[in-house]
């Protein structure tokens, strides 16, 4: 009997879907056992990838992890095990970039079985039960959040995506100038915009990532509107959750420029140190399959990567137009740094601006101490290439 270990993320969207194709795959070959494992989402966004590799044959990561493994000492570099053809249509029906973010330093490190970006949500039963339309614009946005029920995920991670989101609203896609975040007049805005809209929601948006903050809007009438979270279309299923959510696309700025959210889902690779290449290869394979991605893949709770399921007519009647309503947003998503470096950059810059936002403060200092911080994960990289 042939053995594999996988690591996913505690969520329905995360595990089922990785247990569900690994008991079809042992259904088609019967010799073979793929068990997976779960994280918390945090861990998933910050675990130290080397650690896990040494654990697991399977792992779903996230792009940014992409600098650590282009140092060809952790991740298989699956452009050398899979045929060219099914990588080409993996390109092509890319959602968003979410192919190209996990090709980086000439390999590519990850498929892209799931994808995901902040979208919004509404109960929309509860908006017009309140006489309240759906928001438009920023001001909009700010507008409803008076009355006390919206709801946005603030955790520190969360915080930092949304910062480079407002950032970009406003002109400067983050980390274009060298040693650099964005410059002081924007980023202070996108800072101070984002605190506005953080201080208007009840305080325990701060403790809150996106799985929590669907959670409390789909099981209870405490919120009637998100204008941005990283999506998960079980909460727009009918029989997941109390009171399905109708997700859709981002507002504008009140200067008509829409918001461009952050890049997210995850993708599966494989360990360099596993025993069972040629095996664990095919069974990635499987799994970004296209009529397994809007199949079982989907089925099971799945999120997936593949255009064709983003597009497919039963997928989106299955999920209240979840997808259809929501690829725009993913095509115009943003793809993250992935320098060896950034993430811990990442990690100490979140806690940077969470506590900007719960506590307040000078927001030149805030981008002040993400300039320092950049700084040092640059040279960490450097330093990691010599």
């Amino acid at each position: 009997m042939t053995k594999l270990r996988g690591i996913a993320w505690q969520h329905t969207r995360g595990y089922l879907p990785m247990v569900a194709t690994a008991q079809r795959f042992r259904e088609l070959h019967p010799d073979v056992e793929i068990h997976w494992e779960v994280r918390s989402l945090q861990a998933f966004a910050d675990q130290p990838i080397a650690d896990l590799a040494q654990r697991f044959d399977l792992l779903m990561i996230d792009h940014p992890f992409c600098g650590r493994a282009a140092r060809g000492d952790v991740l298989l570099p699956l452009d050398e095990f899979i045929e060219p053809a099914f990588l080409d249509d993996q390109k092509r029906n890319q959602v968003g970039g979410s192919y190209d973010s996990y090709w980086y330093g000439s390999h590519l490190w990850a498929l892209p079985v799931d994808t995901a970006t902040p979208v919004s949500g509404a109960r929309v039963e509860l908006m017009k039960k309140n006489g309240v339309q759906k928001p438009q614009s920023w001001s909009d946005v700010l507008e409803i959040a008076r009355s006390g029920k919206v709801v946005v995920p603030a955790i520190a991670i969360d915080s930092l995506m949304n910062f480079y989101m407002l950032c970009i609203a406003l002109g400067e896609e983050p980390f274009r100038e060298e040693g650099g975040v964005v410059s002081p007049e924007v980023g202070s805005r996108a800072l101070e915009m984002l605190r506005e809209l953080v201080c208007l929601c009840d305080w325990r948006c701060l403790e809150r990532n996106p799985i929590a903050t669907w959670e409390l809007m789909s099981s209870s009438d405490d919120a009637l509107y998100c204008p941005f979270a990283y999506g998960y279309s079980n909460y727009a299923r009918e029989g997941y959750a109390r009171s399905p959510i109708e997700f859709g696309g981002l507002v504008t700025t009140d200067g008509g420029v829409p918001l461009r959210s952050v890049l997210g889902g995850a993708g599966l690779s494989i360990a360099l140190s596993t025993e069972q290449q040629e095996i664990a290869v095919e069974y990635a394979v499987f799994a970004a399959t296209p009529t397994v991605q809007r199949g079982i893949y989907f089925e099971s709770g799945g999120q997936p990567g593949h255009r064709t399921a983003w597009t497919d007519a039963e997928v989106n009647r299955r999920s209240n137009g979840f997808f259809e309503r929501t690829l725009q947003t993913l095509d115009e998503a943003y793809v993250r740094p992935r320098f060896d470096g950034y993430l811990r950059f990442q990690d100490e810059a979140g806690l940077v601006v969470h506590r900007y936002l719960a506590q307040g403060g000078a927001s030149r200092t805030v981008l002040n101490a993400l300039n320092v911080l950049l700084r040092k994960s640059l040279k960490r990289d450097g330093d990691a290439k010599q």
